[in-house]
């Protein structure tokens, strides 16, 4: 069975705007999950996936309610600010899939740079790592974090540095967040487009002279 123009317009948007729930939900877990990694949250841009996360996730149940009461007010500014979404979601994800290594070895130093001893310390027994990078740039802060150091790699003679840890995750998380965002940022235009399609259509349960 073939459904009608109006049912099958309301029937694409409620899904789609399912999706985007999932999507948004996504961002937000893995952009905490991986800023839960201590230092890894100095990578301000996670902090901004988790923003388009959650102003996708709330877009998108306004977009719901507002297809399933064919609602037109909600339907316009659910377009509208859809379109401003699709914007930062696409320039966060560029800018994820951006980043290289040297720019993220940049942000790690000037973090550890900050930190305090207790701070490195506890972040070292977290990771089980000790110091952040073994260069000869950072030759003399390694060795003072090497001495300090607490982890339970100590024991075993295994360490590897926090630095490499760390840049394992953030590099993870950017393409992880980068991808996904990406992907599903150009289906937020189909999104755009359909909701205005439905919004223009005519419910055929509603009465005809109340239809603008």
């Amino acid at each position: 069975m073939v459904c009608g123009g109006f049912t099958c317009s309301k029937n694409a948007l409620c899904s789609l705007n399912v999706v985007y729930m999932l999507v948004g939900l996504l961002l937000i877990v893995v952009a905490a999950w991986r800023k839960g990694f201590g230092i890894v949250s100095s990578i301000h841009i996670i902090g901004g996936v988790i923003a388009v996360g959650f102003f996708l996730l709330l877009i998108a149940i306004v977009g719901l309610i507002g297809a399933v009461h064919h609602h037109q007010v909600m339907l316009f500014f659910y377009m509208i600010i859809l379109f401003i979404v699709f914007l930062f979601q696409f320039g966060v994800s560029c800018s994820c899939l951006a980043m290289n290594q040297g720019q993220q070895e940049k942000l790690l130093n000037s973090s550890w740079g900050i930190m305090n001893n207790d701070t490195r310390i506890r972040l070292e027994k977290r990771l089980d790592c000790c110091g952040l990078f073994n260069d000869t740039q950072n030759q003399g802060v390694f060795v003072s974090d090497l001495h300090l150091c607490d982890a339970p790699c100590v024991k075993k003679k295994t360490c590897l540095t926090c630095g490499e840890k760390m840049l394992q995750h953030s590099s993870e998380a950017l393409k992880i967040l980068g991808g996904v965002g990406l992907f599903f940022s150009f289906t937020e235009i189909l999104g755009v487009w359909l909701a205005m399609r439905y919004r223009n259509q005519k419910d055929p349960r509603a009465n005809p002279s109340a239809f603008l």
